[in-house]
């Protein structure tokens, strides 16, 4: 059997990362984290084995950009997380934008997409 793939959740409000543990998990991914900081992110980041990831745009404050940066230098793909309908300033569009609150169907497709290449 083949190992799942791995899925860094960056996600500051912890029972919605639980609600998207559980989702990944649904769907036969492996959940890395959560991280609920900034620098927790930004460690998985640079550290994990990682496949993608999702990021919540805003973490208690701060901009998960940094994280994005870090993944992206290693070519790994990400998607933001936002109920405010925008990926932040420079990082992107809205393709690889998942509405919150989180919908099994919206994160399997962003999922897929981001998986394929």
């Amino acid at each position: 059997m083949s190992a799942r793939r791995r899925i860094l959740v960056v996600e500051d409000e912890p029972v919605v990362a639980m609600c998207l543990e559980d989702l990944l998990e649904s769907l036969g991914y492996e959940p890395v984290g959560p991280a609920s900081r900034l620098a927790e992110g930004l460690e998985l980041a640079r550290t994990e084995a990682l496949d993608a990831a999702i990021l919540d745009i805003n973490l208690g404050g701060e901009r998960s950009t940094a994280v994005a940066e870090t993944l992206a230098a290693r070519g790994v793909p990400f998607a933001f997380a936002s109920g405010y309908g925008s990926p932040p300033e420079g990082m992107g569009d809205r393709s690889r934008l998942i509405g919150k609150p989180y919908r099994e169907a919206e994160v399997a497709a962003m999922l897929e997409r981001m998986l394929a290449g």
